[in-house]
């Protein structure tokens, strides 16, 4: 078969959660719903089908002590595509990673610049790490390097306090988000904490990443304003390790920690049931592996949230989300095909039968 040979995907194409067709067509990489006329070579696919999933937290180019070499960001974008993550959004990276759009076998990323933090309040080697009065301009900078998002970091332990601390004044957030939306790219900011919530939220922010320190008087905030949520739960679990490695010297926050990862899951639930927006995102890269999607909708699960709207948080709400298509007519035919049906049970996610990118079967 040619590179470009005509796909049949037959069974039960998901289009959408209520939405199911019998088959689709592959034409020139691009999904057609009617029949191709007079074509010879054809390769059938058959099972469940659903467009290549999203992680909507995840950084390629970027390992534990900063940015790495392109080989080793294109081993971590195949473990992902392997997953059947073929759309990512990358909430930071000091890497350049634009060779990666000429690459018609790897995911589809969209880019929220490099990390911006405040000096000495992040992980050395990820971030532009300034002061306030610089807030805006290095947002301009990473809103035109970016694909619309621009990632900043709101807290992180302040060793002065011991514990973790919002890292912005009300002011710098205001005026650099304003500044964003002017170039027209949303904003999004790591948040474990409680205390920079508020501003951040009333400040215009589209998203929170991680969102552990989300209390009851924020979610009603949140779901006025539309405000997102990415929980990368299977981030999340690392805490207890991470207190218990910092405890001698930073007791506070160890404590803060362990209480934010034993609330975790009813403050995702909560956001759920509120009617914030819930996406799925592994923070794979830096410590945590590529590939984990399918664990990440697991833990969504496991914290309440029904498995459709789960998978939905990885499939069609999520590109929707992220102005991408999922299985429309005419889009890039990338998909991914599995044995049984995930509606009824996300643990399929774990094991796709096959993955398409751009319409070629990844073998």
């Amino acid at each position: 078969m040619s590179d470009r040979a005509v796909l049949h995907v037959k069974g039960r194409v998901l289009v959408g959660p209520d939405e199911v067709r019998d088959e689709l067509w592959v034409v020139d990489g691009r999904i057609s719903y009617d029949r191709p006329v007079g074509v010879r070579d054809v390769r059938t696919v058959e099972g469940w089908a659903l467009p290549g999933l999203v992680d909507a937290h995840c950084h390629v180019g970027l390992g534990a002590h900063g940015p790495v070499d392109q080989d080793v960001a294109e081993k971590q974008a195949l473990t992902d595509r392997e997953a059947g993550t073929l759309l990512i959004r990358d909430a930071g990276s000091p890497s350049d990673t634009r060779w990666i759009d000429d690459r018609e076998d790897l995911p589809k990323i969209i880019r929220a610049g490099r990390h911006i933090a405040r000096t000495r309040r992040y992980i050395r080697g990820y971030a532009h790490e300034i002061e306030p009065e610089d807030l805006v301009a290095y947002v301009a900078q990473e809103a035109r390097r970016g694909d619309g998002w621009v990632k900043l970091v709101g807290d992180w332990i302040d060793r002065e306090v011991g514990d973790l601390s919002a890292c912005w004044p009300r002011d710098a957030v205001e005026a650099a988000i304003a500044q964003a939306h002017r170039l027209g790219a949303r904003v999004t900011a790591h948040c474990f904490a409680e205390d920079s919530l508020r501003d951040l939220v009333e400040s215009g922010i589209d998203c929170i990443e991680h969102a552990t320190g989300l209390t009851e008087d924020l979610i009603p905030l949140f779901a006025e304003r539309g405000v997102a949520i990415v929980p990368t739960l299977v981030n999340i679990a690392t805490f207890p390790k991470l207190a218990f490695g910092g405890e001698t010297k930073y007791p506070r926050w160890a404590d803060h920690m362990r209480r934010l990862h034993a609330t975790r899951y009813d403050t995702v639930r909560s956001a759920y049931d509120a009617g914030i927006p819930v996406y799925v995102g592994t923070d794979a890269g830096g410590t945590l592996p590529h590939g984990l999607v399918a664990a990440e909708v697991a833990e969504l699960v496991t914290a309440g949230i029904p498995p459709v709207e789960a998978l939905s948080a990885t499939t069609w709400a999520a590109r929707k989300w992220l102005g991408r298509p999922g299985l429309d007519e005419g889009a890039a035919a990338d998909l991914v095909v599995y044995e049984a049906d995930p509606r009824a049970d996300v643990r399929v996610l774990a094991a796709p039968r096959r993955v398409v990118v751009n319409g070629r079967i990844v073998d």
